[in-house]
């Protein structure tokens, strides 16, 4: 029997304007079951059922007072814990930042909260979000609503597996190289990536500044394009926001564009795909062309350089961005004495960020400082940024042949918890078919599109830029046409 949890936003919100639920039910419904479920999954890094409760208790008495609300007005959500907030502490799933309490809402909260939506806690992350499993968490990995031995992948795994399991009616994540769109497949849930710009990121604590972007992990492609519509829009406050009037992304849905042509370069990931993986391709294929699209056969014979890419540009910004981390500017300080003889500055900053960085971020700090270093920049680091300009050259050649272009979300269905946390190179492959988005600045939506031994399997659309309308109309026509989307995991089912 479902509740006021197994609502989509889209539907919660409806329901709370229409007098039918009251914000504070919705709220005591999800925190009911955050409380069943969070030590299972550990989809939370922190909650505040009581901040919660008490905004709740607020939006009640204004709707009885007749007051004009916000789009989420009702809606139970969940953020990030890299997106900076003025309560509770921003600790991006790392030691180095335990207890740190950010002095402003980051943009994206700010307009959460202006939307009258309700914050119920921090979803937990893989460290400074690199990972692709939310194992790197310093607070423990999180694990797959479907199968709690799985992964739900990263870094975004703690939002895509409270969405899942219903511990909220939708999520904020962030998405440097794939990190909503991975942990929304193997969750079954749906994820955006916007264009590069579209969102700001003020206050969302950096990776790879020119490869993050904040987005929603939703039920559907409905609930996502309300999500998107009430946090996207300029911002002065960040310089890479693209000076764009907001947009109402559901006033958009409704039939798919006549000779809506969708291109799949099967070439470029058939022989490195699992069968059931290549399965769910066809499938979605096959429902578009039911929908009346066309499928058209491409070449993208650069993707195949898309992780190498993808891992040197990553790297050395992160590098560069969390050079701040040092025990005197931000976070952890070390509390050992340098012994005589040691330079004490030297000694302070490099006992402070061992102590606190898990392994993934120490590796890709190393390996940034590395293609950053004199005698190998060349090398490594500027012919990257000329790979990506190829990639991002590829697409708009392929765009010009078709509108969207479908790719798989994922190699793989969900694998084991440790299966490939010791193996970089396995774990990194995880993101080959997400990467290129976010080396081309482009829009990409992931879609449930089947199971392989009951785990969910996804594909993505990827748009020409700003093209998050197509994208959302496209994803809501496939979930017109099919039920994956509707499935719910064993830990998100009633009594569970």
């Amino acid at each position: 029997m479902s509740g006021i949890a197994d609502l989509s936003a889209f539907e919660l919100a409806a329901a709370f304007a229409h007098g039918d639920v009251t914000a504070r039910a919705a709220v005591d419904a999800v925190a009911a079951r955050i409380d069943r479920l969070q030590g299972r999954l550990n989809a939370y890094a922190s909650t505040d059922i009581a901040g919660a409760r008490e905004r709740a208790d607020d939006l009640d008495r204004r709707r009885a007072r007749g007051e004009a609300l916000g789009r989420l007005a009702g809606v139970v959500l969940s953020i990030k814990d890299n997106f900076a907030t003025s309560s509770g502490a921003t600790a991006c799933g790392s030691r180095m930042l335990a207890g740190y309490h950010a002095p402003y809402n980051a943009t994206v909260v700010a307009r959460i909260l202006a939307e009258d939506g309700i914050i119920i806690g921090k979803t937990a992350m893989d460290e400074f979000a690199m990972g692709s499993t939310t194992e790197t968490s310093a607070s423990g990995p999180v694990r797959n609503p479907w199968d709690p031995a799985r992964v739900p992948g990263g870094s975004s795994g703690g939002a895509a597996c409270a969405v899942a399991a219903r511990l909220c009616h939708g999520g904020y994540g962030s998405d440097t190289g794939g990190s909503i769109r991975l942990p929304a497949a193997f969750c079954g849930v749906t994820g955006l990536k916007p264009t590069y710009g579209r969102v700001s990121r003020y206050g969302l604590v950096a990776y790879g500044s020119s490869l993050d972007q904040i987005g929603p992990l939703a039920r559907d492609a409905r609930d996502a394009a309300l999500l998107l519509s009430a946090v996207e829009g300029h911002d002065p406050r960040d310089s890479t926001s693209a000076p764009l009037p907001p947009r109402n992304y559901l006033a958009a849905l409704g039939e798919l564009p006549r000779e809506l042509r969708i291109g799949v370069a099967r070439a470029s990931f058939e022989g490195g795909c699992e069968g059931a993986v290549l399965a769910s391709v066809d499938a979605a294929c096959a429902a578009y062309r039911g929908l009346g699209a066309t499928i058209v056969p491409i070449e993208m014979p650069m993707l195949k350089y898309a992780v190498a890419c993808y891992y040197i540009v990553a790297t050395a910004e992160a590098s560069s961005n969390l050079a701040r981390y040092d025990g005197v500017h931000f976070g952890h300080r070390t509390a050992e004495k340098e012994p005589p003889g040691e330079n004490a500055t030297v000694f302070l900053y490099s006992s402070s960020r061992r102590e606190a960085f898990g392994a993934e971020v120490k590796r890709r700090i190393m390996l940034g400082t590395h293609v950053l270093s004199s005698g190998y920049y060349d090398a490594y680091y500027l012919k990257a940024l000329k790979v990506r300009r190829l990639i991002k050259e590829e697409f708009d050649r392929v765009f010009e042949r078709c509108d969207l272009v479908l790719l798989p979300a994922s190699p793989t269905a969900p694998f084991a918890l440790g299966e490939k946390i010791t193996d970089p190179l396995a774990m990194y492959l995880s993101d080959v078919f997400t990467v290129s988005a976010n080396l081309a600045g482009i829009p990409a939506l992931s879609l449930p599109a089947g199971f392989a031994g009951g785990l969910p399997l996804g594909v993505q659309l990827l748009a020409p830029p700003l093209g998050e309308e197509l994208l959302l109309q496209a994803g809501h026509a496939f979930q017109q046409a099919t039920d994956w989307h509707r499935r719910t995991p064993p830990a998100g089912e009633e009594g569970a």
